[in-house]
């Protein structure tokens, strides 16, 4: 009689898997925190519909200075993979207890050419509060050379996680790193025609597009959502009377009077985005394209 009912069960069992089947798969699906939106791109690129992203962070915080709460860093310790940025990007993880076979640091690769900060500026923007600007420079993957050796860490960790699904990762990651690689060819043959430009950044984030496209720099502290205090303006007439720099690297457009004020001193407004956090519109290749776009018209 055990036996009839078993037999009786198995085809309603059958037809249940048939009907659902996202049931099964969903529960095979990794399960991947990230600590910033271009990894999370990356990771959406290369792991498709058979892994599952998860970037907390809220939309209007810097990740890279973001504290997550209990609850978050629990989700975090659960996670099939912790993808991180590396070069003491989000500060947050070296305050807890993570999984260390779990983490993929994804800029380890390059560990040899990671940027230093001697100085260091303290300020405040946004939710975040008070951070400063010190140490490691974090943002590897403006230099897309580097975006794609980010890419490719990602891809080994979820092929050692789940090996069956290699060849699928494998295709993703083609395609991504093609995407990359486009971009990077772009930027570096703009960069050839800007070779007797000087800029200003008004952020300390572009230490890694600079280097790799040798750009020349000088860099201020200055935010968009901020009008410059008189100090701030003192030094940037400095600046343009020691350098020729005409154009100013900006993470967002600037407030109005800022922009109106600055092209009163001769300098234009360029909008380079690092992209740190999911964008309004677009995705992270829009934001770059859009990026390669901007700095195009200082040649035009």
């Amino acid at each position: 009689m055990k036996d009839l009912g078993l037999k009786n069960l198995l085809p309603a069992f059958l037809v249940l898997l048939m009907v659902f089947p996202s049931i099964s798969k969903s529960a095979d699906r990794l399960s991947v925190y990230t600590v910033n939106y271009p990894l999370q791109y990356f990771a959406e690129r290369i792991g498709g519909e058979r892994v599952d992203i998860h970037f907390p962070t809220p939309q209007d915080v810097d990740p890279a200075f973001w504290m997550p709460d209990v609850e978050t860093v629990g989700a975090y310790q659960k996670a099939d993979l912790i993808i991180l940025n590396g070069a003491n990007y989000a500060r947050w993880v070296s305050k807890v207890s993570l999984p260390r076979l779990r983490i993929v640091d994804t800029s380890s690769g390059f560990s040899d050419r990671l940027i230093t900060e001697d100085k260091e500026v303290t300020h405040n923007h946004g939710p975040g509060g008070e951070h400063a600007h010190s140490g490691t420079a974090f943002t590897t993957w403006l230099d897309f050379s580097q975006a794609i050796q980010q890419a490719e860490a990602i891809l080994k960790a979820l092929q050692r996680k789940q090996p069956d699904d290699s060849d699928y990762f494998t295709e993703n990651f083609t395609k991504l790193e093609q995407d990359l690689k486009a971009l990077d060819a772009e930027m570096r043959s703009l960069a050839e025609k800007l070779t007797d430009r000087k800029f200003i950044a008004s952020h300390p984030v572009y230490q890694y597009l600079a280097r790799r496209y040798q750009l020349e720099l000088s860099v201020m502290t200055w935010e968009p959502d901020t009008f410059p205090g008189q100090a701030q303006w003192q030094l940037l007439s400095q600046v343009l009377q020691q350098q020729s720099a005409r154009s100013m690297l900006w993470e967002a457009d600037p407030l109005t009077e800022t922009a109106q004020k600055l092209s009163g001193l001769g300098v234009s407004i360029l909008v380079f985005a690092p992209c740190m956090n999911v964008p309004n519109e677009g995705d992270f290749l829009t934001v770059m394209q859009q990026n390669v776009e901007n700095l195009k018209t200082v040649h035009q």
